[in-house]
């Protein structure tokens, strides 16, 4: 169902079953799959691509050009996956020449006032809390939670089932299964509640505690740290996926909080 007091451009590819309510505007170069609901005064702009079967709440703007000075005006896109959902006043702009796109995963919820700027990519079962900011090319990787009114640097990652408390202010990256929190930001234990409910094993979460103790509360320095993990602790997906993010890392990683083991089991 299309409202009558609706804008659409009559080049934009719009699935047959889709719903738009009043006031919303849709440029030319859009593209909306099936069983998506979009609010009234929404304005989505060209260069977006939305999946099947989200929804978009009002005041919402998605695929506004980039708020980059390099912009010249080049081709670029929003990508939105399926089942994902875009709360009031989100503002999503769309990618520059460097990434081309800015990217949305599947079943992800942007809850209202965020702000993704260009060629940030949020993976899969994401959730961004109220009023999160993301600065340019920031990386969020599948399952992390960011807390509200959060803002992050440009450039910085979010490691997968990390989860970032409300107010932070992230300028170094986040490693996966960790939680983040304190002022300033840094590494307060494992996200074990999150762990818990996506089934990780016992043995697996113990692992992660082991690694994250190494890297966080022995003292060492990073590459001693990560060298003493490859060396003492036995191989794993998990392990693996820590090493690699962390080697990867180009503003370094958040830091540890120098917990007593009785204030960490505490936190987690």
């Amino acid at each position: 169902m299309i409202h009558s007091l609706t804008q659409i451009h009559p080049d934009a590819k719009i699935a047959a079953n889709v719903t738009i309510e009043a006031f919303t505007t849709i440029y030319q170069d859009v593209e909306i799959g099936e069983g998506t609901w979009i609010g009234s005064n929404v304005t989505i702009m060209d260069g977006a691509r939305i999946g099947k079967n989200c929804k978009i709440y009002p005041g919402a703007v998605i695929s506004a050009p980039p708020q980059d000075l390099k912009y010249k005006g080049e081709k670029t896109y929003v990508v939105i996956g399926d089942n994902s959902t875009i709360r009031e006043c989100v503002t999503l702009n769309r990618g520059t020449a460097a990434n081309i796109e800015t990217k949305i995963g599947q079943n992800t919820l942007i809850m209202a006032y965020v702000h993704l700027a260009h060629d940030c990519i949020v993976g899969d079962n994401c959730i961004l809390v109220n009023g999160v900011q993301l600065g340019g090319h920031v990386e969020i990787e599948d399952f992390a939670i960011i807390g509200g009114t959060s803002a992050i640097h440009q450039f910085t990652r979010v490691g997968a089932h990390a989860m970032v408390a409300g107010g932070s202010l992230v300028r170094r990256d986040v490693p996966p299964f960790v939680l983040a929190g304190r002022e300033p930001l840094r590494y307060v234990g494992i996200n074990l509640i999150g762990l818990r409910r996506r089934n990780f094993s016992r043995e697996s979460i113990a692992q992660m505690q082991d690694i994250y103790r190494l890297i966080f509360q022995k003292g060492k320095n990073t590459s001693n740290a990560l060298s003493e993990v490859e060396k003492t602790i036995s191989d794993s997906a998990e392990k693996s996926q820590i090493l690699t993010f962390i080697k990867k890392s180009r503003r370094g990683v958040i830091k540890g909080a120098n917990l007593t083991d009785e204030e960490e089991e505490f936190t987690l």
